[in-house]
């Protein structure tokens, strides 16, 4: 996408990223809850840099039915991927609910869905069952993998193993949790730095291009631009951020203006 404000006058100093529709070099954005006045603004600069939205926790279960289909439609005519966060379907399945769950998101116009045990535990064939009646739908399918709770975090044998199970099984991609805090999940420590040893363990199984890795911090994200290169899959990106990290990945920012 030209820098429409400075076309001709400056060029992005990293090249190759690629522009929408796209298949990597997605940017996930995390709602909590942001008003469809704003959602319309925030669209109207940001729109070409997102990807894919997420309605986190169980928060789509707030919002008053004209509100969520309005937010729904405004999303999906700009391109934008949309699900419900995996908590809420995790909600469905402790409640014997998670088919008529899986229908209603259907119904709502929800294109994507997150299947994810960050709280609940899911047995492997509930996660299989629940793959394969999300796929009958229509749905591209997320996975998360990774534990939410302090101290419960997934050794890199058992990232592993979750990751290439839901591959395997037809996952779209597989998010890496991260949290809303970008700390003590996934590969992240207790103040956010990456475990490089666990990343290339989970890299070392399947293409990156497979992989969402949830990195809501700044450091986080310009580790993975740098390991992975401008088109690496970003989540849990906060919306006022996305101009900011679209910066990073096209080498507007000092941090990634000059090759190393």
């Amino acid at each position: 996408m030209a820098l429409s404000s400075w076309e001709k006058i400056i060029d992005p100093p990293q090249k190759g990223r690629a522009e929408k529709p796209r298949l990597t070099g997605l940017t996930m954005v995390i709602d909590k809850g942001l008003p469809i006045d704003q959602t319309r603004d925030w669209l109207a600069l940001a729109a070409p840099y997102v990807d894919l939205v997420k309605l986190t926790f169980g928060t789509s279960a707030l919002y008053p039915k004209t509100v969520l289909a309005a937010k729904i439609q405004l999303l999906r005519e700009k391109g934008i991927g949309l699900f419900p966060g995996g908590t809420l379907l995790e909600i469905a399945v402790l409640q014997g609910k998670a088919i008529p769950f899986l229908d209603h998101a259907c119904e709502l116009g929800f294109d994507f869905l997150e299947i994810s045990d960050g709280t609940i535990v899911m047995s492997p064939a509930v996660r299989r069952g629940l793959l394969r009646e999300a796929k009958k739908r229509g749905f591209r399918v997320l996975t998360e993998v990774g534990k939410k709770k302090p101290g419960t975090k997934l050794s890199s044998q058992e990232l592993r193993a979750q990751l290439v199970f839901d591959l395997e099984e037809g996952a779209d991609f597989v998010i890496i949790e991260g949290r809303e805090s970008g700390k003590s999940a996934g590969i992240y420590d207790e103040s956010g730095e990456t475990d490089p040893e666990v990343l290339e363990s989970l890299l070392a199984c399947t293409s990156w291009e497979r992989i969402i890795w949830e990195a809501p911090l700044k450091k986080q994200q310009l580790f993975f631009i740098k390991r992975l290169g401008p088109n690496v899959n970003l989540g849990n990106i906060p919306p006022g951020e996305v101009l900011a990290l679209e910066a990073l990945r096209r080498g507007l920012r000092s941090d990634t203006l000059l090759p190393e």
